[in-house]
């Protein structure tokens, strides 16, 4: 038989697993950030021990891969000042004629069904430190974010 038809192993052929993308930057989190993280690594060695078969096993280190690399490299922010807009704001804003409510915080926290956006994402960088009563330009048009109103996110009071 040609060696061309022949193959040594399905392994070879198998998609490669490639680990957990770490999000670029420092790994500011708010302490219910934290404490998510924390949780999270606590669940995912729990369930390690009962990973069915090798392909589970594989699955639950390679997030614990991620999660403990999480864990090990979270910087605590500091309390935001209620003037202007930084990690930890809670903003009240209008933008295309809607008015509405977000907390900026970490990377692994976010979740904008929750009203909660990572620090890092878009709109968050286009009104870091602006203050209440601001224009802001977003998305190429210019004055489309207006700051109504700046407090600090529940998550900083964790």
């Amino acid at each position: 038989m040609s060696v061309a038809f022949r193959r040594e192993s399905d392994e070879e052929h198998l998609e490669p697993k490639f680990e957990l993308p770490i999000p670029p930057g420092p790994n500011l989190v708010t302490p219910r950030g934290l404490a998510l993280i924390e949780a999270k690594v606590t669940e995912i060695e729990a369930a390690l021990p009962h990973a069915a078969d090798e392909e589970a096993r594989k699955k639950v280190l390679r997030e614990a891969r991620y999660w403990r690399a999480r864990q090990a490299t979270a910087q605590l922010a500091p309390m935001p000042l209620a003037d202007s807009i930084a990690f930890g704001s809670r903003v009240r804003f209008r933008l295309n004629g809607k008015e509405r409510t977000l907390d900026i915080v970490g990377d692994d926290e976010a979740d904008p069904t929750e009203d909660r956006i990572a620090y890092s994402a878009p709109l968050a960088r286009a009104m870091m430190e602006a203050g209440e009563g601001d224009l802001l330009d977003f998305s190429g048009k210019a004055d489309a974010i207006e700051v109504l109103g700046i407090g600090v996110s529940v998550s900083m009071a964790h």
